[in-house]
């Protein structure tokens, strides 16, 4: 990429800018481009109209993470005798709770804050700022035109056509953190990853929760990784309601009440709906660009650039592909190779893993099963490995959930999915092989100190090779070896 300064004339409204790259959205995707763009010597003007670090910093994976840390402590403490100690109730003060989320989110600010990325030599601006043509945005302080734009806004979370609900009271990931109060009951509409993981924490610090999903909680998941979740739920007292669609919504702030389609009427204190994500596509003049767009998100190649006009790029959730913070910054890095160093890279990988973080956590790579079966037949070998074998699960009493891979022909690594305890760390294993093409011979010679619950990706592993090793065949080989001395 050709480096173009910082260009700039003065109007009496408007700086006008000529820049090498132009974001708009900084969260996790955009800022990720602009630090990169900006330490590589590109010009960069970054757009922000909220606050800085996007949802993940302020409503999605910080704060939920940090609410679900406190459920888990809480948790502990009222099961504590599974280790000879007294169980203690939680008394869950829910203004220090609060404090809580907001200081890891103050404590991780600085990174994405806007004074950090001008000091990186980005031009930010705090505006709101639309297309007016293909090659321009505008916003009330600035008119910019790029070699490169960024599309990087993100996604909200969306709101069903249920009746009622537009005239209800009603929490999204965005705003259940800044609530006065800790609801004393919950229902929550949407069974998936976000549904599970705040359903539970709220459950786990005394709110009594309801989960509805129309389908079966989780999603795309293996079943009986699903299967460990909703028994977890259910000792943790969540009802769920699986299976079954809300059709009508009403109250006020005082109560709320969800009507199923099979008669049914739930009422609880507050309603969180999390029934998916919407990217943010409708407001930044994206027709005036030329940009092809749906509630999905931008139309892009594989590469990440705009199907409709070669100067724009979207990025993260905006892509309209995984809607995940990892997956933003690997989206970064896909845009830096193609635009800047004009190397081919692709976003469409077989590796990007993702997780669930409920308890016990659910981390998948790859193909499912059942996936794999589909498009390869008999060519699918499936190993699993219980938590209960893992010494290092028995010492901590955590010993639910499994590893299971998902092997094709030659040793080939086509997916896995990992539940329980820290499963998040333990798929990285499974992640590193395939994203090096790795066969699961490679999981197997590695070395995994002990006890550890990492272990239980090679001990998965090498119950691949169990059948040949202690074959017929390889004992008749074994007494042949023996008879040479």
């Amino acid at each position: 990429m050709e480096i173009y300064p910082i260009e700039i004339e003065t109007s009496m409204s408007q700086q006008q800018l000529n820049v090498d790259v132009c974001v708009i959205g900084a969260g996790a995707a955009g800022l990720s481009v602009a630090a990169g763009a900006a330490q590589l010597g590109l010009s960069v003007v970054l757009f922000e109209e909220g606050e800085m670090g996007g949802d993940c910093l302020n409503t999605g994976c910080v704060p939920s993470k940090a609410l679900i840390a406190a459920a888990k402590t809480a948790y502990a403490m009222q099961h504590a005798s599974r280790f000879g100690i007294e169980n203690t109730k939680a008394v869950i003060d829910w203004n220090k709770l609060r404090g809580h989320i907001d200081g890891v989110i103050e404590t991780i600010a600085p990174i994405d804050s806007q004074e950090r990325f001008e000091g990186l030599g980005c031009t930010v601006f705090r505006e709101h700022a639309v297309f007016i043509d293909p090659r321009t945005i505008e916003s009330a302080s600035a008119k910019v035109t790029a070699q490169k734009f960024v599309i990087a806004t993100g996604a909200t979370a969306f709101v069903p056509p249920i009746p009622g609900l537009s005239e209800t009271p009603f929490l999204t990931n965005e705003s259940v953190f800044a609530q006065a109060t800790q609801p004393k009951s919950l229902i929550v509409l949407g069974g998936g990853v976000i549904g599970v993981e705040l359903g539970q924490a709220f459950a786990r610090l005394g709110t009594q929760v309801t989960v509805v999903e129309a389908m079966t909680i989780m999603g795309p998941q293996e079943p009986e990784a699903v299967e460990v979740v909703r028994a977890s739920l259910k000792a943790d007292g969540v009802t769920v309601q699986e299976g079954v669609k809300a059709v009508a919504v009403s109250g006020d702030q005082a109560e709320v009440a969800v009507t199923l389609e099979d008669g049914r009427v739930l009422k609880a204190e507050r309603l969180l709906v999390a029934v998916g994500r919407a990217a943010r596509v409708e407001t930044i003049g994206l027709d005036k660009a030329n940009v092809t767009y749906s509630r999905k998100g931008v139309a892009t190649d594989d590469r990440l650039r705009s199907v409709s006009n070669s100067r724009v790029w979207a990025i993260g959730d905006v892509a309209g592909k995984e809607q995940l913070t990892h997956a933003a910054g690997f989206h970064a890095s896909v845009f830096i190779r193609n635009a800047v160093f004009k190397a081919p890279a692709t976003a469409v990988v077989p590796y990007m893993p993702a997780v669930a973080y409920c308890d016990p956590e659910v981390a998948k790579i790859g193909l499912t099963e059942a996936q794999a079966r589909d498009q390869y037949g008999s060519d699918v070998t499936v190993t699993k490995a219980e938590f209960e074998d893992n010494d290092r699960a028995q010492t901590e009493r955590s010993t639910e959930g499994f590893c299971k891979l998902v092997i094709g022909k030659g040793g080939k690594i086509l997916g896995a999915t990992v539940v329980g305890e820290g499963a998040g760390e333990a798929i990285q294993l499974v992640g590193l092989a395939m994203a090096n093409k790795k066969g699961v011979s490679a999981i197997t010679s590695l070395i995994s100190p002990y006890p550890t619950r990492s272990e239980i990706v090679k001990r998965a592993a090498g119950a691949y090779f169990t059948p040949t090793l202690f074959s017929d065949r390889t004992r008749k080989l074994v007494k042949f070896l023996k008879l040479l001395g």
